[in-house]
């Protein structure tokens, strides 16, 4: 499966903890990259700069979902079951 063009879930839900460019910091969950465009395509794709966490998700059926919706719900989710305990 490839990245559905446009969509952009995995570049906002998620929290993000190692340096982006222009957010050296990270992301919190919920907040949109600032590398993710208008048209929500990564700047960074392909290149050296790309965090690792970023590299390393494969899109899925599963993490996809059949749209966008359904991409943001199941990686929220996802975040939500990662979190270390307070």
């Amino acid at each position: 499966m490839e990245c559905r063009i446009g969509c952009g879930a995995c570049c906002i839900a998620p929290s993000i903890n190692s340096p982006i460019p222009g957010m050296p910091h990270g992301k919190p969950a919920g907040v949109r990259c600032v590398q993710l465009t208008e048209d929500n395509r990564c700047r960074l794709f392909g290149l050296p700069e790309r965090p690792a966490f970023c590299v390393s998700l494969s899109p899925s059926h599963e993490m996809c979902g059949a749209n966008e919706a359904e991409a943001k719900q199941y990686l929220i989710q996802l975040e939500r079951l990662t979190q270390p305990a307070s």
